[in-house]
């Protein structure tokens, strides 16, 4: 065992930096953009993995942190115990250790009750109503109706959620199951003092810890000259995708693309073991899983349309109304990561990457059953290789079987930064798809 000299054992890191993805050496913030990182340890009184990955995209984790701050400490309808434990219930959907116990720590801080960390069980009946809606939210969105918040909230709902309570718990849950997203895709170690992020063990060559999220050996020279062809043919689609914007398109045709691209058979990666019972003591209907939107020679549900129900037009002003300042906070996120953009593309610079960004939006989207009228799904596939639909697909639907192998083969060529950029952009179009069908059946509610 590790000792020090009085004979005490000394726990030892299991992992050399944030990420089992991304090497150390990648992600060391240095000139202004360590501002940030003082910043969240003045706060929080550590910088945690996930910030430091973030933090490879400053504009983007300064509004992240502040969302997140009044989600979890301002001000608000529900108490801060409270707030913490439905972020571990949303976590926990995902099998997300990471993020289960960064709110445990922050529920038992703010005086919650030990004992609801061993069963939801032990929970106030209030809380436990939100199971439903929890599962819902984390795996299949689209099949949240205004009866769901009618059992939260109606006069006779025993006990009765108020709709400023409901739309933060909404949020929190919705925030937390794409935060699962991000911790997965991006491959986060656990923290130095969580389970599994230390030992008492002497570390042996024959017997290192194995990371769900060890890669698989690659040929790298091989690796080198197919991702930079990859990088140029990429290039060059963006290009002509951007002159053929003049075409016309018929609506019909558009439609049929639309179609075939969320009906298209995309393989997800091995199932993972069971998670451990810590997990599932805290997960009602753990069989619940995400379901393609449309399988093959099934009925699917209605599509949403973009253009009948959309956070611009809707459900900005609904947050705001009911949790005011929410919903500004979270339009200036999805404005900073849809707008994010360094002109690069790996070793090109001066890229225009609009295109590209706008295909991987959508595509989740598409993925959730979302269609908007005016984009051609068509671009789609032309700009997101199987690889690419296979990690996106994988992290926005069941991020908890994203796997290394994954993340290594798709844009091979690529700076680790931009694919952690590919991570906050489905992280935050999952988001705003589960908000929409929760906003969308509200809103039914308040007619």
């Amino acid at each position: 065992m590790f000792s020090s000299k009085g004979g005490v054992d000394v726990p030892q890191a299991l992992a050399s930096g944030p990420s089992a993805f991304i090497p150390a050496k990648e992600i060391q913030i240095e000139g202004p953009h360590r501002d940030i990182l003082i910043e969240s340890f003045l706060s929080l009184g550590r910088v945690d993995h996930l910030t430091m990955v973030m933090a490879l995209h400053p504009a983007y984790l300064s509004c992240f942190l502040r969302t997140q701050h009044a989600l979890l400490e301002l001000d608000g309808p529900l108490p801060r115990h409270w707030r913490h434990y439905i972020s571990i219930m949303a976590a926990a959907r995902h099998h997300c250790s990471y993020l289960v116990q960064q709110h445990s720590a922050g529920f038992l801080e703010a005086g919650g009750e030990e004992s609801w960390l061993r069963n939801l069980k032990h929970t106030p009946e209030k809380l436990h109503s939100l199971q439903t809606l929890n599962k819902l939210l984390a795996h299949r969105p689209w099949l949240i109706t205004q009866q769901h918040i009618e059992e939260l909230v109606c006069p006779g709902a025993e006990p009765r959620w108020s709709l400023a309570e409901l739309i933060h718990a909404v949020i929190l849950m919705a925030h937390t199951h794409s935060l699962c997203s991000f911790v997965w895709g991006c491959g986060l170690n656990a923290e130095p003092d969580h389970v599994g992020g230390y030992t008492f063990q002497p570390p042996s060559p024959t017997h290192l810890p194995r990371s769900p999220h060890s890669p698989a050996p690659e040929d790298g020279r091989q690796e080198l000259v197919d991702g930079a062809v990859e990088v140029e043919v990429l290039m060059k689609r963006m290009v002509e995708l951007q002159q053929q914007q003049e075409e016309e398109c018929t609506q019909e045709e558009m439609v049929s693309r639309f179609e075939r691209e969320r009906s298209e058979s995309i393989p997800t990666a091995v199932v993972r073991g069971a998670p451990p019972d810590r997990m599932l003591c805290l997960v009602e209907e753990p069989e619940f899983r995400y379901e393609d939107f449309s399988p093959r020679g099934e009925q699917s549900p209605p599509t949403m349309r973009a253009q009948d129900y959309s956070w611009e037009d809707h459900g900005f002003s609904l947050v705001n109304r009911l949790l005011p300042d929410m919903g500004q906070l979270l339009d200036e996120k999805f404005q900073v990561v849809s707008n994010l953009t360094y002109h690069r593309m790996a070793t090109h610079e001066g890229v225009d990457t609009c295109t590209l960004r706008k295909a991987l939006w959508n595509y989740i989207h598409c993925l959730y059953g979302i269609r908007y009228d005016d984009y051609d799904y068509g671009s789609v596939n032309v700009l997101l290789q199987r690889s690419l639909k296979l990690f996106v697909k994988t992290m926005a639907c069941h991020p908890e079987q994203t796997t290394a192998q994954i993340y290594h083969t798709f844009w091979r060529h690529f700076k680790h930064s931009e694919k952690v950029h590919a991570n906050l952009i489905v992280m935050e179009a999952r988001l705003q798809a589960a908000l929409l069908y929760t906003l969308r059946a509200i809103t039914h509610y308040m007619r």
